[in-house]
């Protein structure tokens, strides 16, 4: 029984909860004899405090009998992306000294906790949140449940991975640069980057630890099986109005437009042709679904992207880095007005080193390409567009300079593409949905987003949930 039940989403496990069919100490046992059966294959789950979940979930299972009232998450079992401080288990975000502190839970989880959930361990992710893939000396790889050889993604891909693997029902990630929605898409499974600030990033490392800093373009969210998962877990943890039960969108009313082009977004065959059977789909469960030009110049939207990640990401390099960088400014800016693109290296000095008028200009650009992408919204309930140019790729340890991607046919693109299609929603501070959108012909997961307006989280959520519910979503990998 217990076991069976780690195969249904959130929403049902707490039904299971609440009717007795099963106890928190039950469930918590058989999540964590799931994590030990995948672990060797996966690395997904890097730090866990089993103990002191058993002390809770006992707790909750007492509370329960007496017939006392009960938090939404009572008694469920969860994980946490290892960026978030959790009483007992600091935020090691890839570093051995960063997990040797005194914590309490971050803000984010301080929600789920005292909604009930029963959080036990940690998820894998790149050295400070800061890569596709999730990897660090601590604690190693984490690999892909459809294909152990490929990386499972990043910054949240550890959490990724064990939900795919059905080792926790719920997750709380973070998303800067697509790291809520590439994991996602890699792994099949939903997530959600809320509007810019719906959030609050309080305990999130980075920054360093202690901050109150609520860094531009960061976002705390979601992850979870199923879209009504995503609405559940968001109305805890943004602690506002989001209702946690609502009705999925009518897909006959729903009006989408698909996203496909652009010159400055590669995407791989293999990739197009999933996505354009997924929008096949959604016409024959009677969506309208219309190809639409690129909504935005992204040409102006990456390289102010650029400059506005960088300003935020470069507190985090080592000063002998950023020296580094501020030696290549003198070049970098000859090589962009030689037309040096917006995913350079001469792009990335500069970003990395900006003056604060360069970071106004950027922020200028910002505020204009949020009004373009407000009036092409108009016309849709939401933007369906690619996630990243390619499925999950092979697991890759060269320095970032001399990484690259390969396109189905062999072609190589530049790793930095995977800025692309996550840019528009995370530089204008808009929501985005991921949802599973099918496979490739090799067999590998392929996410789609649900962009909207800013505040319209509601609406992105219920057009997953309607997706979800009825025409596909969530798919057990082989594993």
């Amino acid at each position: 029984m217990a076991r069976d039940v780690l195969d249904q989403d959130a929403t049902a496990q707490l039904v299971a909860l609440r009717e007795k069919r099963i106890s928190a100490v039950e469930l918590l046992k058989a999540s964590l004899a799931r994590h030990a059966e995948t672990h060797a294959t996966l690395n997904a789950v890097v730090a866990a405090d089993p103990g002191r979940a058993l002390e809770r979930a006992r707790a909750l299972d007492d509370a329960r009998v007496r017939g006392e009232t009960l938090g939404p998450l009572s008694g469920l079992p969860m994980t946490v992306k290892d960026t978030f401080d959790v009483a007992g288990m600091a935020a090691s975000s890839g570093l051995a000294h960063l997990r040797r502190r005194q914590t309490e839970d971050a803000l984010a989880v301080s929600h789920a906790r005292h909604a009930g959930a029963v959080i036990w361990g940690k998820t894998n992710v790149p050295v400070m949140a800061g890569d596709w893939q999730s990897a660090n000396p601590l604690y190693g790889a984490t690999n892909n449940p459809w294909d152990p050889t490929r990386t499972s993604g990043g910054s949240s891909g550890g959490a990724a991975a064990a939900l795919a693997a059905r080792v926790t029902p719920l997750e709380i990630g973070s998303d800067i640069g697509g790291s809520l929605r590439v994991p996602a898409a890699f792994c099949g499974v939903f997530s959600h980057k809320p509007t810019w600030g719906m959030v609050s990033q309080r305990g999130h490392v980075p920054p360093h630890p202690g901050s109150f800093a609520e860094r531009d373009l960061n976002v705390v969210g979601p992850m979870a099986r199923s879209a009504r998962d995503l609405r559940l877990l968001l109305s805890i943890l943004e602690d506002g109005p989001l209702a946690p039960k609502a009705p999925p969108a009518d897909l006959k009313t729903t009006k989408i437009g698909l996203w496909l082009d652009d010159p400055e977004c590669p995407l791989d065959p293999e990739v197009r042709a999933t996505l354009e059977a997924f929008a096949n789909e959604l016409r024959a469960a009677g969506a309208t679904v219309e190809l639409i030009p690129s909504p935005i110049d992204m040409r102006a939207l990456l390289f102010a992207y650029q400059t506005l990640l960088g300003g935020v990401l470069g507190e985090d390099m080592p000063p002998r880095f950023i020296r580094g960088m501020e030696r290549l400014r003198f070049f970098a800016k000859g090589a962009l007005k030689r037309g040096a693109g917006p995913l350079s290296n001469a792009a990335l000095a500069m970003a990395y080193t900006a003056r604060h008028r360069e970071w106004l200009a950027a922020d200028a650009v910002r505020a204009r390409l949020r009004h373009e992408m407000v009036e092409a919204l108009g016309d849709w309930d939401a933007i369906l567009a690619p996630i990243a140019p390619v499925p999950a790729f092979p697991h890759d340890k060269r320095p970032f300079p001399r990484r690259e991607l390969k396109l189905s046919a062999g072609k190589p693109i530049s790793y930095n593409t995977m800025l692309t299609w996550i840019a528009p929603a995370t530089a204008l501070h808009l929501p985005a949905t991921a949802v599973p959108a099918g496979l490739t012909a090799s067999g590998l997961p392929v996410g789609a987003q649900l962009i909207g307006p800013i505040a319209g989280d509601a609406k992105t959520l219920a057009i997953a949930q309607a997706i979800d519910e009825n025409v596909r979503g969530y798919i057990a990998p082989p594993l």
